[in-house]
């Protein structure tokens, strides 16, 4: 079934998309994506695939996750997350335990937000979450940000107490997609859970934020209410 995907892959493959990818990812030297390749092809589309060849194997998924291209990365997400969803428990124990084990390969922006609160998110919810902490303090970007991004589906469940504790970790984390995915996740505390809690939390430590973290987090805010905490 592999050799099948590739294929309808390679059907939807663009150049041109693929340049516009590559620059929209940060993919050069020094850039956080450095080295990335692209095929070109849409989320959209991607998905599409995922829903036709939901049947193959781990070990073809296994074998997207650890591919160079991007696209194909992305791919064996959605196909991971599908499979998730649909599986006992488990299957849902042996999903989250391959995206923990393969999270080398989870190394963009978009490949953390489009899977981890789907799989490790969902799997940690009644369960202990000392994991969360661990990645939190990952010298791996990408692991500190499947931490935060993991807590949406608490926050979708009306639970916001390990994103408060992880967005604490991270308060003084130097990079910047860190700062904005921390930022987005108290955002969504307020707009979901408790506004009160929101602000609870800026009170305390809105002076320590880095800029951009800040700005996520009051972006719904009132211009004057802004004004307050910047």
């Amino acid at each position: 079934m592999l050799i099948e995907i590739k294929k309808e892959l390679k059907n939807f493959s663009s150049k041109k998309q693929a340049k516009v990818l590559s620059s929209f990812f940060k993919t050069g030297k020094g850039q956080y994506g450095e080295g990335d390749k692209f095929l070109g092809i849409k989320v959209p589309i991607l998905r599409k695939i995922a829903k036709k060849y939901f049947n193959c194997t781990m070990k073809d998924i296994k074998k997207l996750l650890s591919s160079k291209f991007h696209e194909e990365r992305l791919l064996a997400l959605f196909l991971l997350t599908y499979k998730y969803k649909t599986g006992d428990d488990p299957a849902k124990g042996k999903i989250f335990n391959v995206y923990l084990k393969n999270t080398k390969f989870i190394n963009n922006w978009d490949l953390v937000d489009l899977s981890a609160e789907h799989i490790v998110g969902d799997f940690l919810f009644s369960r202990k979450k000392d994991i969360l902490f661990s990645l939190a303090k990952s010298k791996n970007i990408w692991e500190r940000r499947i931490a935060i991004l993991a807590t949406f589906c608490f926050i979708k469940k009306g639970k916001y107490k390990e994103t408060f504790k992880i967005a604490k970790t991270l308060l003084n984390d130097r990079h910047d997609l860190i700062h904005k995915a921390v930022g987005w996740m108290l955002r969504e505390v307020g707009k979901r859970c408790s506004l009160k809690a929101e602000e609870s939390f800026l009170k305390k430590y809105h002076k320590k934020m880095p800029r951009t973290m800040l700005r996520y987090t009051i972006e719904r805010f009132p211009e004057k209410r802004k004004q307050i905490y910047m």
